[in-house]
This record gives C-alpha cells, structure tokens and sequence, in this order.
C-alpha cells in the first residue's frame, strides 16, 4: 500500500484501528438507511399504494411511539448489554427493512414503521452508551467526530445509488431497494459483532435498584434540561433543510438551483470539517464552549439571510450561500458539544438509560421549530429572524446553569453516603 495513502487514510478516517472500524460501519449503516430513505417517498406511493398524508401519519405515530419508548429501550440496553442492544437492534433494523416488501395496505405500513423506529431507537441506545464506554474522555468527541463525517458519506453514497434507481425509472429497482438495504444493514450488524465486548451488563443487584428507581435518568431533571436546550441549539438542522430553502424559494431573488449548491456546500463542510471542529472538546467546559460557538454561527446566520429579502442579483446568492455556510458551522460546532454533554453528564453505570432519556429531552427541544420558525420567518420577516435569535441566546445561555447542575447531581451520586451511627 502506498505510503502516500496510508497518509490520507490516516488522515480522513484516523490512524486509531478501533475509531476506523467504527468509521467503516458508519458508512455501512448510513449507506443502507440512505439508499432506502432517498427513495422512501416513491417506494411507498407507487409501490405500496398509500397516500402522501398515509404516510406522513405514519411516521408521526412511529415519533410518538419512539418518544414514548427510549427511555424503556435505553433501559433494556443497560440491562441486555449495550454492544448486544446495538447487534440486536441493527438485526432487527435489517430485518424490518426487508419487511417493506411485503406491506400492502396502510395498517401494515404503520405497524412496520412502529417497530422499525423502535428498533433504531434500541440499537441507537446501545450504539452511543456503547461509543461513551469505549473510549477515553481524551478521544470520546473527537471519535464521534469522524463517525459523524463518514456517516456523511454514507448518506451521501446512498443518495447517489437511489437516484441512479429512480433516473431508471424502474418499479423492479425501486422494489429491490429495501431488501438491498436489509442486506447491507445484516452486513453492518456482522461489523459491529467484531468490535471489542465491553463488561456492562447490569448485575441482579443492579436490576433491582432499576427497579426501585423507577424515574432512572428521569430523575436528573438538569440532564433532561441540558438535552432539551441542546436540542434547541440543534434546530439548525431546521433552517438548513426548511426555512432557508422555502425562503430562497418565496423571499428572495436566487435562482432555485441554488439550493444544490447549498446542501453540497453542507455536506462538503461536514465531512471535511467536523474533525477539526470537535478538536479540544474533552469535558463539560469544552463542550459548553463548542455551543457558544455553535450558537454564534447560529445567529450570524440569521443575521445574514434575514438581510436577503432586500438585496439582489449577485449580492443575494452570496450571502444566502454564506448564511448556510454560517449554519453549517453551527451544526458543526453544536454536534461537538453535544457530544461531549451528553457523554461527560451520563451516568457511568446506567448509559444506556441515559442515551434514552437524552433522546427524549432532545426531541422535547426540537420537535416545535419546524412549524415556529417556519411561521416566524415567513410571515413575521426581519422580526422572525430576529425572535428565532433570540430563542437561541436564550437557548445558549440556559445551557451553561443546567449543564453544571447535571454535573454536581451526578457527583453527589458518586459520592459514598455514610452508614449511620
């Protein structure tokens, strides 16, 4: 092998054997899920036969049942193993993927996409109590870091092959497409058994205190809160792939090819970029400290694409661009610290559960701004922006108190309480 190679293989994907095996599997498993999730839309009305508002309602019944369910399944995961949960629930992805073929009618459709997300919702528990574990608090967020830039890939790759699919305009492909990914996703569960066993089964002794405390990662109401905010520090995700498009589209002069330049910019950035974006995060203070930043691209842009409505030609094509550079940067820097939050604020010996319940605070955070920013940006204009600014300086701030309360809760857990007298 070329030593100019190894060089660049190092370089992109780690010289770290165990952080390139697990970047491996993550292009593995986003590959599949991509492949599938490109094409879902056309699988699931030409094929299946349901309606755009069937399938919209089912997927809003499988975000409730996952909502519901991921603190229960991070629990299981405690319990079962999180290296187990994470084989367990990739097998089962893989299976229910290959499911598709077989749904005919809208009951179902939904039953399939029930379990499928709690499937993900289980294996996603397992797979980050399992990351957390694994490595050092020195390495934890920078090797996220290159799992998240090789899941781009992933994603990216997949697209690529269902568009090649769909440009051939036929059924037999397009059918072919779920049981192409149950393939890859079986192939992905193989991967993640030869990575390293950890000893973190709950012991009986473990289970009954479980069972004593019912409310678990619950109980750390500051945990719950640093997610949520956190979570509304991540809805940038929600101006990069809505608000940003619909008022290119509505509110400025761009032409609309634009946005393919944009969502290659994000995806160019993320890959590249989210290494070097994660680089020094190793605690809670780091990681408060890639949300400030984060929070600070966030705003800026704001600031840039609210100015778009008035300008033209030229100048707005590049300060729309330049405002999804900015927003990407916060999706950067935000991921980052989120990592190093919810891993340095779990508690050692309940991950799992608490993968779930950071689930739950996240989405608690993020699940409203489709439809508020949306609203506040198209109808409101330059006030819009400028209350979705402040949602995230409010945001920004609050996660500072909430994120050091988690952090003394769970050292007054550590702390060894005295027998009595």
């Amino acid at each position: 092998m070329s030593p100019h190679f190894i060089r660049l293989r190092d370089k992109v994907l780690s010289d770290d054997p165990l952080i390139r095996a697990m970047s491996y599997q993550s292009v593995l498993s986003a590959f599949a899920e991509g492949t599938f999730l490109t094409g879902s839309a056309v699988f699931f009305t030409q094929i299946v036969g349901l309606s755009a508002a069937q399938v919209g309602l089912g997927l809003t019944i499988a975000g409730v049942a996952t909502f519901l369910f991921a603190v229960p399944l991070g629990r299981l995961a405690d319990r079962l193993g999180t290296r187990f949960s994470w084989i367990a629930g990739a097998v089962l992805q893989a299976l229910l993927f290959g499911a598709w073929v077989l749904v005919g009618n809208f009951a179902a459709y939904v039953a399939v996409e029930v379990l499928l997300a709690l499937a993900s919702s289980w294996q996603r528990s397992g797979r980050d109590a399992y990351r957390i574990s694994v490595f050092p608090a020195a390495t934890r967020v920078r090797s996220f870091a290159y799992m998240r830039a090789a899941r781009n890939v992933g994603y990216t790759l997949g697209a690529l092959a269902s568009g090649l699919a769909l440009a051939a305009d036929s059924n037999t492909l397009i059918k072919a497409a779920p049981l192409m990914t149950a393939v890859v996703l079986l192939f992905n569960a193989y991967w993640i058994s030869r990575l390293p066993r950890l000893a973190d089964a709950a012991s009986p002794g473990d289970l009954k205190k479980d069972v004593r405390d019912r409310l678990g990662a619950l109980r750390n109401r500051a945990f719950l809160a640093t997610t949520f905010f956190d979570g509304v520090l991540g809805t940038h995700q929600v101006l990069l792939n809505v608000v940003i498009p619909l008022w290119l589209v509505q509110e400025t002069d761009a032409p609309r090819v634009l946005l393919a330049w944009l969502f290659g910019t994000n995806t160019v950035m993320a890959v590249g970029l989210q290494v070097i974006a994660a680089r020094g995060v190793t605690d809670v203070t780091t990681s408060l400290r890639a949300q400030r930043r984060g929070a600070l691209c966030f705003l800026a842009s704001c600031a840039i694409i609210a100015v778009t409505h008035d300008t033209v030609g030229l100048i707005t094509i590049a300060l729309v661009w330049l405002g999804h550079v900015t927003v990407t940067g916060a999706e950067l820097f935000q991921s980052a610290g989120e990592w190093g939050l919810v891993a340095d604020l779990s508690d050692p010996e309940h991950r799992g559960d608490y993968q779930g319940a950071a689930q739950v605070g996240y989405t608690l955070g993020t699940v409203w701004a489709p439809a508020a920013y949306t609203f506040l940006a198209m109808e409101l204009g330059h006030l819009g922006w400028a209350l979705i600014a402040g949602i995230i300086i409010v945001a920004a701030i609050a996660v500072h108190p909430s994120a050091r309360a988690a952090e003394r809760y769970l050292a007054q857990r550590a702390r060894p309480v005295p027998e009595p007298a």
